[in-house]
């Protein structure tokens, strides 16, 4: 074997394992259209599994609020329901000094009826006006107090009805968050787990390359 027959096998054993190793070059760097379809699929389902860990993990955030709202919500209606009652006893209260006062307004009509009989018949200075007069002063005395107390219940009447309406409002803002809370993270939770499954399947569907 003469050395120009070995230089030519050497150059045709170099040439052949060139074009292996442009070969395997051009694959690595050039992955089929069937390779590509899986790693977007892969990154995909990456993507997915971190939205949906993001999401979860916004639902627990969530969570603790909805217990906040839930533990809020229930204050706002207990102070809801202790407003009421407050309500309910000023009522009572107001309709009782009503009573108490339309019965001194009576009596002081039956007073001034009573003085002007006893001054036509006895005269202003008699024993029987003076006792009318003082009568009369009396029954004033008590239907004014009547009054201050009927403007006093009035008063807690319109306080316990507007912090009772306050804490309505407060109800029904922490019913909104609560609701807002839990539904809006269950949504996306939902759409990321529908991605997920989407993005498995095609990973499959591009693995079986049809």
């Amino acid at each position: 074997m003469n050395s120009e027959h070995v230089i030519r096998r050497g150059v045709l054993a170099i040439a052949f394992a060139g074009l292996l190793a442009g070969g395997t070059y051009a694959q690595s760097q050039d992955p089929t259209p069937q390779q590509q379809d899986i790693q977007n699929d892969k990154k995909d389902i990456r993507n997915d599994k971190k939205d949906l860990a993001k999401d979860r993990a916004d639902r627990n955030a969530d969570q603790r609020d909805i217990n906040h709202d839930k533990r809020d919500l229930s204050k706002d209606r207990a102070d809801r329901n202790a407003d009421q009652r407050d309500i309910n006893h000023d009522r009572r209260d107001l309709n009782k000094d009503r009573v108490d006062r339309n019965k001194d307004q009576r009596d002081i009509n039956h007073d001034k009826a009573q003085l002007a009989r006893d001054d036509k018949n006895f005269g202003a200075n008699s024993a029987q006006a003076q006792a009318d007069r003082k009568d009369l002063h009396a029954d004033r005395v008590d239907r004014n107090k009547d009054q201050r107390d009927i403007n006093h219940d009035r008063r807690d009447l319109n306080k316990d009805r507007a912090e009772r309406n306050a804490d309505q409002r407060d109800i029904n803002h922490d019913k909104k968050d609560l609701a807002k809370d839990r539904n809006q993270d269950q949504k996306d939770i939902n759409k990321d787990k529908k991605d997920l499954h989407k993005d498995r399947k095609d990973l499959r569907h591009d693995k079986r390359g049809h």
